[in-house]
């Protein structure tokens, strides 16, 4: 393996900002997560091909995230590269169309598409996440989903080096899944959405409706990852864990939100540890009392 020294200087010369040692904590919503080896943030598709390029030819292992918003990364960290998408982040529109770079806020590619008059993305407006993310894991809520709007997605393949497109049909969607959980060598690195017109107000109307109804039924005001589980088929899986009688229930510093208990909340110094102790007992209490097994939506890197 390459040294670290030869790398960073690596990539001063193409142009990749980067952090040593840098707590995955600060660049999580749960905020919690121990250093990786490196952070480093490319501006473009372009330089974040060659930074991949760069650490496969150095042997380092690389795991490329967007804005942290469904991720929980060990105590330990991650003894590689993170690479984030959070400066990618182009938006343009083409008519009807808008392609979002892939770490472009889906929260401000709605906005933009809301101030030019183009309906299709309000259910996403609120969702901390990226384009690539909610394209990775078929993002959704309150009756929408990205596969409804998707027109195609451009990616990265680490192993060929090469740079395709997929359309939609192309992306095996699936609740809160997509081709690109099984293709984890494919890198997105846009996407783009058909829209629909609209008029301006009566989106700003269903976007703030939307937004009214988080504020008032998920816990906002604390560090999280969202949704930790995966709606179980039939049922809503927040409310088999209220029904065991779970909501409130802490280990160390995590907790089952007393709001909404599909939420984990980070209620001030909770480690990865704690949310995964907690996991463990909502999966065994569910199956103890409904019979089933949830499954994790959240991401955990180790």
């Amino acid at each position: 393996m390459n040294s670290v020294a030869s790398i960073k200087k690596k990539l001063d010369e193409i142009g990749v900002s980067y952090l040593e040692d840098e707590p995955m904590s600060a660049h999580t919503t749960f905020r919690i997560g121990g250093p990786a080896l490196l952070y480093i943030r490319p501006r473009s598709a372009e330089s974040l091909t060659e930074a991949i390029q760069l650490f496969q030819d150095a042997d380092m292992p690389v795991t490329v995230v967007g804005k942290g918003s469904n991720l929980l990364v060990s105590d330990a960290g991650y003894p590689g590269v993170i690479l984030s998408t959070e400066s990618m982040t182009e938006i343009s529109i083409c008519e009807n169309v808008v392609t979002c770079a892939a770490g472009a806020s889906v929260t401000a590619a709605a906005a933009t598409t809301r101030d030019r008059g183009l309906s299709g993305m309000e259910f996403l407006y609120g969702i901390p996440g990226s384009a690539a993310g909610a394209v990775f894991m078929n993002a959704g809520a309150y009756g929408g989903q990205t596969s409804d709007i998707l027109l195609s997605s451009t990616y990265y393949d680490m192993e060929s080096g090469a740079v395709s497109t997929l359309t939609a049909v192309d992306h095996a969607f699936d609740y809160r899944n997509s081709i690109y959980r099984q293709q984890k060598k494919w890198i997105i690195l846009s996407a783009s959405f058909a829209l629909q017109p609209g008029k301006e107000q009566e989106i700003r109307n269903v976007m703030e409706d939307f937004m009214q109804r988080r504020r008032t039924k998920q816990p906002l005001e604390y560090p999280s990852a969202g949704s930790v589980f995966k709606r179980y088929p039939g049922r809503y899986t927040g409310q088999m864990i209220d029904e065991c009688g779970l909501k409130g229930r802490s280990v160390g510093g995590a907790q089952i939100s007393e709001k909404h208990a599909g939420f984990i909340v980070n209620k001030g110094g909770a480690t990865a540890e704690d949310v995964l102790r907690l996991i463990n007992v909502i999966r065994e209490a569910v199956l103890q009392k409904f019979g089933v097994e949830i499954e994790c939506e959240m991401i955990y890197l180790t």
